[in-house]
């Protein structure tokens, strides 16, 4: 049990060049604890100065992605610092030098669609979902709105954050979440085939690009991080949230 509770939740093994980032929290379905966030921010530090990578896989080591934030300790914690938290996360991966790949094999919820929108390229499995459910707990997709509105038309992104229906991977590739969707067989050779591409080109030519394709987002996320933390935290920390919240973990 010790042992447990010491073992990092995010794992990091190098594949020729590629960094590959592994979410392994299967007991809270990788929600975004302090702690998962804490060890994928000094992951993603560490392959920040690693000047031998082409790239970055972010991946689960489970069939879901990510659940959201951590409703259980939501109860417990300053949430504000905790959206502070995801805020960082968010724009490190795209202050990355280095393109990041997410590989989303299972359904995605709230908080985790920040993961995935953060992410330079994703491929996902043709049969996730994903939701933006914080509507339905008296909360907003404050937080991971940064990155989701860079990558989405209005109307979708209007269609999601309102009513936190789910969604499929076809729909997400459609409106701009995802890349690429592939299905069960055909997923480990989608993924190569984009980790053997950012191979091919140049180190100096995938940052020099990447920069160009940041560069908004980045300004997003100096202009508006802080905002929407508070605002994240204020939600959080509201009656009706809090009555919502413990509902949803009684069920």
């Amino acid at each position: 049990m010790d042992a447990d509770a010491d073992a990092p939740l995010v794992r990091r093994t190098d594949e020729d060049r590629i960094a590959v980032l592994t979410l392994d929290s299967p007991a809270n379905r990788n929600a975004l604890s302090r702690r998962l966030l804490a060890d994928l921010g000094a992951r993603l530090q560490e392959a920040a100065v690693d000047e031998s990578l082409h790239g970055v896989l972010l991946r689960s080591s489970h069939r879901v992605f990510s659940a959201g934030a951590d409703l259980k300790e939501a109860a417990t914690v300053d949430m504000t610092e905790s959206a502070r938290a995801i805020v960082e996360v968010q724009r490190r991966i795209a202050a990355l030098p280095v393109p990041v790949v997410a590989r989303v094999d299972g359904p995605a919820r709230a908080g985790g669609l920040g993961l995935v929108a953060a992410a330079d390229i994703v491929v996902c499995r043709d049969d996730v979902t994903f939701a933006l459910t914080e509507v339905r707990l008296g909360l907003a997709a404050a937080t991971i709105s940064i990155p989701l509105r860079h990558r989405l038309t209005p109307r979708s992104a209007a269609d999601w954050f309102l009513t936190g229906r789910p969604f499929s991977a076809q729909e997400a590739r459609q409106h701009g979440l995802v890349t690429h969707v592939a299905d069960e067989v055909g997923m480990d050779a989608a993924v190569a085939a984009v980790l053997d591409d950012l191979r091919a080109g140049a180190r100096q030519g995938l940052t020099a690009a990447k920069q160009i394709l940041t560069a908004d987002l980045l300004a997003a996320f100096a202009r508006d991080g802080e905002e929407m933390a508070r605002m994240s935290g204020e939600l959080f920390h509201s009656e009706l949230a809090r009555e919502r919240m413990a509902a949803a973990l009684r069920r």
